[in-house]
């Protein structure tokens, strides 16, 4: 542009003399106009050349970001790629379990039928468990209550026993040391008299001295008519030798047993129905029938007492 107007000046000054002054004035304002124009020119080709490397910068950065944009657009492609694939076995997997779930699920559903079936079937057991559990409950406690009578009961026929064995002892005092003895053992009294004391060799005569304590035994029954009452006779093992009615020593224990009898039921306050004799021979010794003492001591009247047990057995009975 600049060579342009040079160019035209120099033809305006080859001319200058042979043009109008009027024609030279309108070059000259032409000429300013144009320089106008060529500064306007310069400026704005200033400005686009500004414009252009603003535009350069920012086509730069696009370029860049657009680069940053297609990583990001391809790693986001990948990881959809990998999410997708990922979720497509997921979903095989969910569809897999649930499946697998249905059929759990349809087999626990039958096994707890089952279970309950048994529960209701414990259930049942244990109702009627329960309730004969009370049964028995209410059985033992009437039974415990019954055991603590019984006991009270025999409690009471020991200590009745006892006292009776003290009555006895006390009035039969005077024949101690001539071969009469009161003990008690297993809930009985026994008053044990030697033949010595009763009746002569061989008879089944009492003498006086075993008829008056035989006498005593009788007033002491009389005050406890609730007492059982056992004669036994016995003897050694020395046969019979006298004569008369008396076969053996069976008959001769049995004889001396009824005699003893008779002799308790002359006191008419006793109830013979609690009276009872019988004949041991020589089968239940003290002693040894080696020996003279021993002899002796198995030549006896035992008379056995008992407290009746009717009630205590029915009580055991009822246990």
């Amino acid at each position: 542009m600049i060579k342009k107007i040079s160019t035209a000046i120099v033809v305006l000054a080859l001319t200058a003399s042979c043009v109008s002054k009027k024609v030279y004035t309108d070059l000259e304002n032409k000429y300013t106009d144009l320089k106008k124009e060529n500064r306007k020119l310069q400026d704005e080709g200033e400005d686009c050349t500004k414009a252009k490397n603003e535009l350069d910068l920012a086509n730069t950065a696009l370029q860049s970001e657009l680069g940053k944009t297609k990583s990001e657009r391809d790693k986001l492609l990948s990881d959809y790629t990998a999410s997708d694939k990922n979720l497509k076995t997921l979903q095989a997997s969910y569809n897999a379990l649930e499946k697998n779930s249905d059929e759990a699920l349809e087999t626990n559903m039958n096994k707890n039928r089952e279970l309950l079936a048994q529960l209701e079937l414990k259930q049942k057991a244990l109702a009627n468990e329960q309730e004969r559990w009370n049964k028995l409950k209410g059985d033992l406690q009437a039974s415990s209550q019954r055991l603590s009578e019984l006991e009270s009961l025999m409690t009471a026929k020991d200590a009745s026993m006892k006292k009776l064995k003290e009555t006895l002892s006390k009035a039969l005092n005077s024949f101690e040391g001539k071969g009469l003895t009161v003990q008690q053992k297993n809930g009985k009294v026994y008053v044990s008299m030697e033949n010595k004391l009763l009746f002569s060799s061989g008879s089944w005569a009492v003498g006086a001295e075993g008829r008056r304590a035989v006498v005593e035994v009788g007033k002491v029954l009389a005050a406890n008519p609730d007492i059982s009452v056992l004669i036994e006779g016995h003897t050694d093992d020395d046969a019979y030798g006298g004569s008369g009615p008396i076969a053996d020593n069976w008959d001769l224990s049995t004889k001396r047993a009824t005699v003893i009898v008779n002799v308790l039921g002359e006191n008419k306050t006793i109830n013979k129905q609690n009276l009872t004799a019988a004949g041991r021979s020589e089968f239940a010794p003290l002693a040894s029938n080696a020996t003279p003492d021993g002899k002796a001591k198995n030549r006896r009247i035992e008379i056995i007492l008992t407290p009746k047990l009717d009630e205590i057995s029915k009580m055991l009975n009822e246990l």
